[in-house]
């Protein structure tokens, strides 16, 4: 039975990450968590829960992010052990909290591939217009909340060439997927 595998697909809000993240973890049949789902879990909320607090407040200080990413992870755990793959999906803004995932790959003795996703600013911009007035959508960023992300996004220097992936998510989805699938298929 091969190995099951760990992605994280990361960035900044709106770079199409849970769009890509998702997509990624049906075509694989993989286990997918979406940090922002999770987090309104962990605080009793719908999904749908619309959270108007600004950046380190509420469900958005660093100790409910902390408890938000250490849920992820247990989650991770569980299904890994059981050999599926699995994908988690959450900005990993901090070297820190990505190596929680490398540590838990290391531990677990599973491949870890970790996705930055990127896009044009212009097109995250038009992306939470449009999550704005979206009843469905599940996360909760904004451009103030973008802005303060970016400031404190610690890009990823600690992960090896085969490690990270960088994908730009301004194109279609099938093209985005199938460029992922190429770069796994000419790795070692």
């Amino acid at each position: 039975m091969p190995q099951p595998e760990l992605f994280i697909f990361f960035g900044l809000i709106a770079t199409g990450k849970s769009t890509v993240a998702q997509a990624w973890a049906t075509r694989r049949t993989l286990r997918y968590y979406n940090s922002d789902v999770v987090r309104k879990e962990l605080a009793g909320l719908s999904p749908h829960a619309r959270q108007r607090e600004t950046a380190d407040q509420g469900i958005y200080t660093s100790e409910f992010t902390a408890k938000t990413y250490g849920a992820l992870l247990e989650r991770a755990e569980h299904d890994l052990a059981q050999g599926q793959g699995v994908v988690l999906d959450a900005s990993y803004q901090r070297k820190a909290d990505r190596d929680q995932v490398r540590m838990l790959a290391q531990r677990l003795g599973v491949r870890l591939y970790c996705v930055l996703c990127v896009c044009p600013e212009e097109e995250m911009k038009r992306r939470m217009a449009q999550r704005a007035l979206d009843p469905q959508a599940v996360s909760d960023g904004r451009w103030e909340i973008y802005l303060k992300q970016k400031e404190r996004f610690e890009p990823p220097a600690e992960l090896a060439p085969g490690q990270l992936i960088t994908l730009s998510t301004d194109l279609p989805v099938e093209t985005v997927l199938d460029q992922l699938s190429a770069h796994l298929e000419a790795q070692p």
